[in-house]
């Protein structure tokens, strides 16, 4: 049951990584660092920043090291990198990072086109990195990726949510997200994944990763904070997509959120004017508008203090 929205939420920025990771742009280093440090002058104190993984399969991000080493000394932001095997959370270790990020699908194909194997295998792979990692101070947060629908398997039960993430919580989680990661869910969806999730994990905190591909993202991340969810993901400018889905508008932008939650009562702590500014100069870097609508329209009317 949805209940009452909170009085604040957590932004997660994964433009770095989830944001720039298919786009055929390739974006310096340099330019990859500036964005961070945009975000961060804005507010954002948790940014994930790329991802260990094949630089063959994901060439965007083959400058994993000498990009957290421009950022290292960054004061006030978790730092988040992306890892899908033990391969990857090792390189990762000594990193200048606070989180790690590990995800798992929901469904059977994906996982075995995505990372190579079943979800059942990857919660053992997983079940292998999180005891390191909390040894070694990383802030350890995994997503079940395609939990509304899968582009191989369409539609997916519900309750196959819960049956996941009790694996991963009796594994060892500091949170867990639910990604709609061809953005087909509704809000009604969204309450429903998130109510079994709740129920799978009591206790620990939920996250949300959602996509505007069917234009509503924004509905689902009001519902997913509704439905107990206290961190939400966002992309500046909306960048990002799916290769599942060409063509199609990716992640929510982190402006555009912000706008929807300030107006709505919920405070995020972050500089809309800001993001405005950071999305600008990110379409400057991209060479095209980007899907995020917060920077292209004027100021909103605000309420008449003596009315």
């Amino acid at each position: 049951m949805t209940g009452a929205r909170p009085r604040s939420v957590e932004i997660v920025d994964v433009c770095a990584r989830d944001g720039l990771q298919n786009d055929k742009v390739m974006v310096s280093t340099a330019d990859k660092a500036a964005l961070v440090r945009r975000l961060a002058d804005a507010g954002l104190r948790r940014i994930e920043a790329t991802s260990f993984v094949n630089p063959k399969r994901v060439p965007q991000m083959a400058d994993a090291d000498e990009l957290l080493a421009l950022l290292a000394g960054i004061d006030g932001v978790r730092l988040s990198a992306l890892v899908l095997n033990e391969k990857g959370f090792r390189r990762a270790l000594g990193q200048s990072l606070s989180e790690i990020t590990y995800v798992i699908p929901l469904t059977r194909t994906m996982a075995e086109r995505n990372q190579g194997a079943a979800p059942e295998a990857l919660v053992d792979s997983w079940r292998g990195i999180a005891a390191p990692a909390a040894e070694a101070g990383l802030f350890r947060s995994v997503t079940i990726a395609v939990a509304f629908g899968c582009p191989f398997e369409g539609r997916v039960d519900p309750a196959r949510i819960g049956d996941l993430a009790a694996r991963i919580a009796e594994a060892g989680a500091d949170e867990i997200a639910l990604a709609d990661t061809i953005g087909v869910a509704s809000p009604a969806e969204v309450e429903e994944g998130f109510a079994r999730l709740a129920e799978a994990a009591p206790g620990i905190p939920m996250r949300a990763h959602l996509h505007n591909t069917r234009n509503t993202g924004y509905a689902n991340a009001d519902a997913a904070i509704r439905a107990g969810v206290s961190v939400l993901d966002a992309s500046l400018g909306g960048l990002g997509g799916c290769p599942f889905a060409p063509g199609a508008t990716g992640n929510i932008a982190t402006e555009d959120l912000v706008y929807m939650l300030d107006r709505s009562g919920v405070a995020t702590g972050l500089d809309a004017g800001a993001l405005r500014e950071a999305a600008l100069w990110l379409e400057t870097v991209m060479g095209r508008r980007l899907p995020g609508q917060l920077a292209h329209v004027g100021p909103a009317p605000e309420p008449d203090a003596a009315a």
